[in-house]
């Protein structure tokens, strides 16, 4: 065994960024292996995971990330942090709790499951190679034995079972012949100590002896009995070893045989390098002179504004000066006055009079100027604000465009408004050319002069928006981004916000449904009417007209105070469909009166074209609903409505919302792609208030679905 310990070093040079946490950029130190495969130092998982919770804790404050200069986290793996700090995870003790892992090794998110770090195993192998790498970076210095009085000698041997190393008498001394201690495994002198058996970090007490071929990790038997590895397909270590052994060994034959292709594309690499810098020179060159020509032309449009301002600097002086001096001849003994007062000194009546005729008309001018004193130039230079609102938005949106990055669209029928914004866009070509995407977006405001975007970088091709505010319209656009290169802005387009926050529910099974001719699917978000033979046995009883039953089904969450908005969609093959809200004091008598045999003609708001519905509006009744049907929207026939049938029939839109605003005692039905209100109209909201909706012959309902991170995901795997 001592010679297989004590054989040669194994040539480690050139291996050295393989040995380097990815976290500190140091050597390993007790490297931990994530299920990502990558390793990173137990000190440095711990100090990540801390990271991000006291971000959580200081609310992302930047002082919390400097407790350790040990570790050198990026920006785009802060921003990874900060983001997993959101979720709500909290440290209470000296061992992180968060089962979230930022790798640094390949930028993602990483589940560390129920035991986090201790449910990770430390890679002795590559423990081993660093040690390897340190003994040949530091030949020089020497192992010291741990139990030599001072001064210590040098030592020859490390024990692995006690964990020490030893000079030749001190070993003899601590192992002597005879004793347990005598059968020690020992090998060359060396600082890393691993256990001799792995051991289960979630069964401390059982060796590892299978490997799961799912998770890529040693298991013991009680994981694939009762632990998270049951139903995975698992092998014995030893086939696992041979198996993976083999497979490296071919692979590094290979590598190894290919050797000069290896070295050629080095070569290439290294031109590639050089062409790269000269390139990149050149376009800094490039870029300088086009700054320098925006820079000239700003130049000489900065001295022609000025020039102008100067000119009508000194334009405005001189006028101004002139009607000074004017007003300075006015006083007495100056200027008009004072040469009036001579004049006044003639006698001659003959002289006086051919003098004092023209004198007259300019005195009149002075004192009608007196009375309706007007300078004589502005002195405001309103006209000469530079106005730079619209050149100053191009130059924010100045960037490397490329004609062959695709300019993003954004698909308005698969954008959707609701709880919150899911903003979704395609490339027209058929390859995405862009790398990641920029979508911005600002809310419409008339009072706000100049607009501020609000930016987010997305990977994907929809991004779900949320903190937005109820019944406000938002422009988005969309640009993609190749390296530094980014595409045009996408056209922007314009949504709208619900009137007021979602309020979510899903269908009651149990007060007042009709089995017999409802059917709700299993997540009880979507109600359709089958008439069946229950509506043929009854029709034995039909001799005149078409009667038939309203079926009633209301949501199971009541809304007592507030104001509050939700939507649907309702097939377009639906003959007849009310929706609305009722009173909780009124459900009973609603589903009272519902099985009895009714007409649809004298039915309250039925939609159909009667001259007696005008009798039948009356806000006593036990609850306020708006008729659909035929791909059609039927406005209510009240006092205010209009008297001609046809201008109450509207196109049923795709999606329809309801807003009840409990606190003003009114109801609005909308159409949810504009967000615009169709019908509106008051409520009495004494008791809790229940969405309502009624069916009759073929038709269905469906509650949409609030837009979640799930939803996005699946939106965008479409």
């Amino acid at each position: 065994m001592e010679g297989d310990r004590l054989e040669s070093p194994v040539t480690i040079k050139g291996i050295e960024r393989e040995l380097i946490c990815p976290a500190c950029k140091e050597l390993f130190t007790h490297p931990l292996i994530l299920p990502c495969q990558h390793n990173v130092c137990h000190k440095c998982v711990k100090e990540i995971l801390f990271a991000f919770e006291d971000s959580f804790a200081d609310g992302g404050s930047e002082s919390s990330n400097q407790s350790s200069p040990r570790i050198k986290i990026s920006s785009s793996s802060m921003d990874r942090i900060d983001r997993i700090s959101r979720s709500g995870t909290k440290r209470n003790s000296l061992t992180p709790r968060s089962s979230l892992f930022p790798c640094p090794g390949c930028q993602r998110d990483i589940d560390l499951g129920e035991r986090g770090i201790n449910g990770l195993f430390r890679n002795f192998t590559l423990e081993t190679i660093v040690e390897r790498y340190r003994q040949a970076a530091r030949a020089a210095i020497a192992i010291m034995c741990d139990f030599c009085k001072p001064p210590p000698q040098e030592s020859t041997k490390s024990c692995m079972d006690c964990s020490a190393s030893y000079c030749n008498e001190c070993f003899k001394i601590h192992h002597p012949w005879g004793t347990v201690k005598a059968q020690h495994e020992y090998v060359g002198p060396t600082t890393n100590f691993r256990p001799k058996i792995l051991m289960c970090p979630e069964h401390e007490m059982e060796r590892v002896n299978m490997y799961c071929e799912i998770c890529r990790r040693p298991v013991c038997h009680l994981c694939k009995l009762g632990g998270c590895h049951a139903n995975h397909r698992v092998t014995t270590m030893s086939t696992a070893y041979k198996t993976l052994k083999e497979k490296l060994s071919k692979d590094i034959e290979y590598l190894i045989s290919k050797e000069g292709q290896v070295k050629a594309h080095i070569t290439q690499l290294d031109l590639l390098l050089k062409e790269a810098e000269c390139n990149s020179e050149r376009a800094k060159e490039e870029a300088c002179q086009s700054f320098e020509k925006l820079s000239h032309v700003l130049e000489e449009k900065k001295s022609a504004a000025l020039r102008a301002i100067e000119a009508s600097k000194n334009l405005r002086l001189e006028k101004l000066q002139m009607q000074a001096e004017e007003y300075q001849g006015l006083l007495e003994n100056n200027g008009l006055v004072g040469y009036a007062q001579e004049v006044l000194k003639e006698t001659d009546p003959s002289c006086f009079v051919q003098t004092a005729k023209q004198l007259h008309v300019r005195i009149q001018k002075a004192t009608e100027s007196l009375k309706s004193f007007r300078p004589a130039a502005e002195t405001t230079f309103e006209d000469f604000v530079v106005d730079i609102a619209k050149q100053e938005e191009i130059l924010g949106d100045l960037s490397f465009h490329s004609n062959g990055l695709e300019i993003p669209e954004i698909n308005e029928e698969q954008s959707r408004m609701y709880n919150k914004a899911l903003i979704s866009w395609e490339c027209p070509g058929k390859t995405d050319s862009a790398d990641t995407y920029v979508l911005e977006y600002h809310k419409l405001n008339r009072e706000e002069e100049s607009v501020t975007w609000q930016e987010i970088e997305v990977c994907s091709k929809s991004k779900i928006i949320s903190d937005l505010d109820d019944d406000s319209s938002y422009a988005f656009r969309v640009r993609g981004y190749k390296g530094s290169v980014c595409s045009p802005w996408s056209r922007e387009v314009i949504l709208r916000t619900p009137p007021a926050p979602v309020f979510s529910f899903l269908f009651d099974d149990k007060c007042g449904y009709n089995s017999e001719h409802l059917l709700l699917n299993t997540r009880r978000t979507s109600v359709e009417s089958r008439a069946g033979f229950p509506l043929l046995l009854g029709s034995e009883r039909m001799q005149v007209g078409c009667y038939t039953t309203l079926d009633y089904i209301v949501g199971d969450t009541g809304i007592a105070k507030g104001k509050h908005f939700w939507a649907f969609r309702v097939e377009a093959y639906s003959y007849l469909v009310k929706v609305g809200v009722v009173s909780s004091n009124k459900i009973q008598k609603l589903f009272h009166n519902t099985h009895d045999v009714t007409s649809p003609r004298y039915e309250q708001d039925s939609g159909h074209d009667s001259g007696s519905e005008d009798a039948f509006f009356d806000s006593s009744q036990p609850l306020t609903l708006v008729t659909l049907g035929m791909k059609k929207f039927f406005i209510p026939t009240t006092p205010a409505a209009p008297k001609d049938p046809a201008s109450r029939i509207l196109p049923l839109p795709s999606s329809l919302g309801i807003c009840l605003d409990c606190d003003k005692g009114k109801v609005g039905f909308y159409d949810t792609g504009r967000m615009k209100c169709l019908y509106e109209c008051e409520v009495d909201c004494s008791g809790i208030m229940y969405p309502a909706f009624a069916l009759m012959g073929g038709a269905a309902v469906h509650l949409e679905e609030a837009v979640t991170a799930k939803y996005g995901e699946y939106h965008d795997d479409i």
